[in-house]
């Protein structure tokens, strides 16, 4: 477990390397996740051996959002004076997103042939 906690780490580490040191606007994490993917697609059995400690950690996601939650309690002055605009900036980019795999989806059920079913 801890050589596949390295090896996911080390890719995301590989990834802010990456994205740092070729002034890129992609963030880094990003970077090492699609380099991940290539080498699970190459060798999928590292993507097998990977896959228990991946839903592991999939498992405890919530965990990791205390530090945001303790991050937007440290900062509510700013909700105070700012809240609105970050309202309609949080309804807008959920908005966006959702019509954005929407239309992803739809593309790709149509490339595929399942727009049908």
């Amino acid at each position: 477990m801890i050589g596949h906690l390295s090896l996911i780490l080390g890719f995301q580490l590989l990834g802010e390397v990456i994205a740092r040191s070729l002034g890129l606007l992609m963030p880094g994490p990003v970077i090492g996740m699609v380099l991940m993917l290539l080498l699970f697609i190459a060798k999928p059995w590292i993507a097998t051996a990977i896959r228990p400690t991946a839903q592991g950690l999939l498992g405890h996601l919530s965990l990791l959002f205390v530090p945001a939650g303790v991050g937007v309690v440290g900062h509510a002055a700013a909700l105070g004076s700012d809240g609105l605009a970050i309202l309609l900036a949080l309804i807008g980019s959920t908005v966006a997103a959702i019509a954005v795999g929407a239309v992803t989806f739809s593309a790709l059920a149509r490339i595929t042939g399942h727009a049908d079913d």
